[in-house]
Parts: structure tokens; C-alpha cells; sequence
């Protein structure tokens, strides 16, 4: 490809209403434009750049043993109602009337249609196992597009699917998506982590995570130092703490008057926080709640909402509180209340605890778990850097991560809902078992920029990069340096190397800032010394920077290649 003849542009300032580094780097360069908010236009080299990764994917899903198809993006919602996802997609799905008055919508994700292709195969045990595929745009009404490509209204997916007898044949298919995963994300120069996570709307019975770390990222990636051990930090696994062993006290009402957040009441009676409790107010799907839950940690609402078994827990509001106390926040205990409490695993290993008195101005002192009743005990609260993990005798920390793909083992979730069956060996009416697999295109794209950028600009491994070289003229009138050029740059071609030709007449430094914004792995340069038959070969990470005879260029191109 030959720049002077090409659409190809670069922007010189950084983008205003861009709130990433790869948001802003991908718009300057060229390579994506936003139209709307969570909306991008793919340019040139950018299509390139997406294209590559998609490739890559393809070729790791097909040497796993899927096969490709395309399900289209409009779908009728009636298929949602079936499968019981509709209400949960709520606002976050694009809805639309046809002439005929009948609801569709854009595509949030493909489940149902995957389900009903399934289904013109699968009859019985002997038609199983396969899995497919496919890599195409999805829609979602984002709230708070934000981060350039990480999360967007419109973006590009593969998602796979996998169709077995049983769970103990899926674990084998799901093991193969999890290797053609790695295999793509290594290939792509991801640096990524297997977390463990929510299952959340897709369901299931279990979901992993393939985090890019990066600095950006809205996800909180919990590792061990000593162990393997990651996870999403909404399900990581608590080890409770065990608790200095003391006599039983007697129960004391004391007066607070003016204390009511958890830092007052530790420096009123001059203890930790960790031997206080918080009781937190949530509304569930039909009634009120109390969570409680030591001093100095933070519920968990994914949890708490698992630990109920409901669809879904807020927040009250002081409306909901005057139903069950007449006690303001700050003041909540659980004792003398006539509602269900809800207490972390932690809590059960405390003794002589101090919690609010259901009475404004007073806490209770020395409560212990027989002072009221408990309806339900859990892991209901964050894990936080320094606890003990969880597998080991490690400690955690934290990392922060883009969520570039996931693994789901969905069960028999939508072929009960969907009446996917199958006969067995025995002649009996089976549930297919299904697993689920998705990789964001786009968000890879912003997670190798995120990653690889410096304060030049992009730099992309040669896997995904738009052009492997980029022959650079240094004076595009001078025709000793362009017929070195246009020689160079054909027999790149016929060696099937991507080469891009800055055949344009422009300054050196110009031409020079354009590929480093733009990130093309090596670059040659054509000079005075060509003439000589010497070129300039720099490595875009800056680790090559020599100069070369033309006569093995090629040859030393293809080492790195």
C-alpha cells in the first residue's frame, strides 16, 4: 500500500472527548473516528488492525474443531420472552417495530439462535459433540459508553458454542476453547490472567474471565502472590478471619448521641473497626432485609443477591426503613427487629461485637449471635488486598483488568428453556448440555494499545499490526531514493511481507511521527546511503536501530516476522 495515493490521515492534538490512552491514540492515528457516543467508524489501517486479530481467532477456533456461521443481528424479541432473558436485558437492549407492528431487536448476544440452529441437527446422543461459531456485531444501549473501543454500543464478537450429552463431555469441549484462547491471546501479545467470575445474565454454572491487565480497566482482578489462584473480585472467595477468643459479656446498651458512621463509633470508644458490625438495608424481590457484616469491610451485592437466590437486591430507602424501625442509618442493629438477618461468615466468628440499636443515639455493646436470630450465613462480602488467600497461605492483591473474553459452561440453562433435547442410548428425552465462549474483537484491539503504547504513539505486535514494515523515503523528489524504494517495496510484496510505502512528499520528521503514531513494528529508511545500497532499519520498541544493506533486508525482516 502506497500512502500517497491512500486514505490515510493523522490528528496532531490529543482528542478532547476521548477518556482512554488507546481511545485517544486509535482516533489520532487514523484509525477508528467516533460517530456517536459508544459508536466507531473503522478506517483503513484500523479495519486492518481488526481484521488480523479476527483472523488470528479464526484460525485457533478452527483448529479447535468449530465451524463458522452468521446469525443475523435482527432478531425477534419474542425469542427472549422464551428464554426468559427479556426483562433481563431490560433497557440495555434496542428495540424496534416492524410495519407489521411485530417487536424486534439488535442483537445484545445470540444464545436463542444458536439454540435453534442446534436444533436442526441435534436428535439424538450420536449427534453430539460439535461446536460453532461466529464473529459479528452485537448491540447494547450502554448507559455510560466510556474508554474508546472497551465499551461501546456496537462492537464486534465471537461467540461460540458448544452442544454435548452431558457435563462431563462439555467439560471436554470447554477445555478446547479454553487452549484456542490462550493460543489467541498469546499469539496477539496479550498480557491477560483466567479470573473466575459472575455468571451473571447469561446463567450457567460457571463463567471465567480472560483479563487483559491494564491500568484502565473497570474490572478488579484478585491474584495470589504465592499461588495460581485469580478471580473477578465481585465473586472472589472470602477466607474468614478468625477473632481473639474471649469470655461471653454481658449485653449493654450505651449512649451515642451523635455517632453514627463506623469511623464515629471506633473513635468514641476508641476500638478497631474490625470489632464492629455494619448492618446494611436492602430490598429484595418481595421484602426488606438486614446484611451484616464486619466493621471494615464492604458488602458484596453480587453475594448477597447469589446467597438469596432473587434476581436482584437494592439499596432501601428511608421509605422502606420506617416499615420495619423507626431508626434512622447509622443506628440499625439486629437485635428487636422483626425482619430476616442476613450475617457474613465473619460475623459468626465474633464475640461481643459492637452494632446500632434500632434507637437513634444508642449502640449496643457486647451483642454476641445469641442475642437474635440469624436466617442466613454467607461469604457476603469483597475481599480486600492483604487477606490470606483464599486456596493458600498466600497473600492478595489487587490488579486491574479489560475483560477481552469469556468461557461460560451454561448447563442445560437454555436448552430446557428452549426444548433442545436429545434421545440417549436408553431412548430417553435428554437436555442438551451447553457451553458458551466469547471474545471482544474490539476490546482486544484497545487492550494491545493500552498495553504496547508509549508517549510516541501505538506499537503493535507484527501479529495484529497493520503493516509489518513501512518503507520511509527521505526525500520523495529525490528519484535515486524512490527507485530504491519502489524496487524494495516490490520484492516485499512478492515475499508476502505487509509493507506500507510513506511515499509521500512530505518532511522526514513528518513521515517519521505519522508511523510512530501509527505503530508499525519496523521501519526502513531510504536516504543519502541508499544510493550505496545502505538502509536505516529501526524496530518500533525501539530495540533495533542500525543501518543495513539493502541486499539483507529482507532476510533480516524475516527473522523478526
Amino acid at each position: 500500500m502506497k500512502l500517497s495515493n491512500s486514505f490515510f490521515y493523522t490528528i496532531r492534538d490529543d482528542i478532547k472527548d476521548e477518556d482512554s490512552l488507546s481511545g485517544n491514540l486509535l482516533v489520532r492515528s487514523g484509525m477508528v473516528k467516533k460517530e456517536a457516543s459508544g459508536v466507531y467508524m473503522f478506517m483503513p489501517m484500523g479495519l486492518r488492525v481488526k481484521r488480523k486479530i479476527e483472523n488470528i481467532i479464526r484460525e485457533e477456533m478452527d483448529k479447535a474443531g468449530a465451524n463458522e456461521v452468521l446469525m443475523p443481528a435482527l432478531i425477534p424479541s419474542d425469542i427472549f420472552h422464551k428464554s426468559h432473558r427479556y426483562d433481563s436485558f431490560g433497557s440495555d437492549m434496542f428495540k424496534l417495530d416492524d410495519r407489521n407492528d411485530r417487536e424486534f431487536c439488535l442483537g445484545p448476544t445470540h444464545e436463542e439462535l444458536f439454540v435453534m440452529a442446534a436444533s436442526e441437527k441435534i436428535k439424538s446422543y450420536r449427534d453430539m459433540p460439535f461446536n460453532i461459531y461466529q464473529i459479528q456485531d452485537k448491540f447494547r444501549d450502554e448507559a455510560r459508553p466510556r474508554f474508546g473501543l472497551i465499551r461501546t454500543r456496537e462492537f464486534t464478537m465471537k461467540d461460540a458454542y458448544s452442544f454435548d450429552i452431558d457435563s462431563e463431555a462439555g467439560e471436554v469441549s470447554y477445555q478446547k476453547m479454553v487452549e484456542a484462547y490462550k493460543n489467541s491471546f498469546d499469539r496477539m501479545g496479550i498480557d491477560y490472567r483466567i479470573v473466575r467470575a459472575d455468571t451473571g445474565v447469561m446463567g450457567g454454572d460457571l463463567s471465567e474471565e480472560f483479563q487483559a491487565v491494564t491500568d484502565i480497566g473497570e474490572d478488579v482482578l484478585v491474584m495470589c502472590d504465592k499461588c495460581s489462584f485469580g478471580s473477578n473480585i465481585e465473586v472472589a472467595q472470602v477466607k474468614a478471619r478468625k477473632f481473639e477468643k474471649e469470655e461471653k459479656q454481658e449485653l449493654e446498651l450505651i449512649e451515642t448521641k451523635g455517632v453514627k458512621s463506623i469511623e464515629d463509633v471506633c473513635n468514641f470508644l476508641s476500638i478497631p473497626a474490625s470489632k464492629t458490625v455494619k448492618t446494611l438495608v436492602y430490598k429484595t424481590d418481595d421484602e426488606i432485609i438486614f446484611a451484616l457484616i464486619n466493621g471494615d469491610r464492604e458488602l458484596n451485592e453480587t453475594k448477597l443477591r447469589k446467597l438469596l437466590n432473587v434476581s436482584e437486591v437494592l439499596m432501601a430507602s428511608e421509605e422502606d426503613l420506617k416499615m420495619v424501625t423507626s431508626a434512622s442509618f447509622g443506628s440499625l442493629g439486629p437485635i428487636g427487629v422483626n425482619v430476616k438477618i442476613v450475617i457474613d461468615n465473619e460475623v459468626a466468628n465474633m464475640i461481643n461485637f459492637i452494632c446500632g440499636a434500632n434507637k437513634d443515639g444508642y449502640h449496643y455493646k457486647n451483642v454476641n449471635l445469641s442475642d437474635f436470630e440469624v436466617y442466613m450465613q454467607g461469604d457476603i462480602v469483597n475481599i480486600c488486598e492483604g487477606d490470606v488467600c483464599p486456596c493458600c497461605d498466600g497473600h492478595i492483591y489487587f490488579k486491574k483488568g479489560i475483560e477481552i473474553g469469556n468461557t461460560f459452561k451454561l448447563g442445560t440453562k437454555y436448552s430446557l428453556a428452549l426444548g433442545l433435547n436429545y434421545l440417549d442410548k436408553e431412548n430417553k428425552l435428554k437436555p442438551v448440555y451447553m457451553g458458551c465462549y466469547g471474545i471482544g474483537v474490539a476490546r482486544c484491539m484497545a487492550a494491545i494499545a493500552e498495553q504496547k503504547a508509549d508517549e510516541k504513539g501505538l506499537v503493535w505486535p507484527v501479529s495484529v499490526a497493520p503493516f509489518t514494515v513501512c518503507i520511509t523515503v527521505i526525500n520523495a523528489k529525490d528519484e535515486k531514493q524512490m527507485c530504491v524504494a519502489n524496487d524494495l517495496y516490490d520484492e516485499f510484496n512478492k515475499e508476502g511481507i505487509d509493507v506500507l510505502f510513506d511515499d509521500r512528499d512530505e518532511r522526514a520528521g513528518v513521515k517519521f511521527k505519522d508511523m510512530e503514531l501509527l505503530g508499525v513494528p519496523y521501519r526502513v529508511t531510504i536516504g543519502r546511503k541508499a544510493i550505496d545500497g545502505i538502509l536505516e532499519l529501526k524496530s518500533r520498541d525501539g530495540k533495533i536501530d542500525t543501518e543495513i544493506s539493502k541486499d539483507d533486508i529482507i532476510k533480516e525482516i524475516k527473522k523478526y516476522v
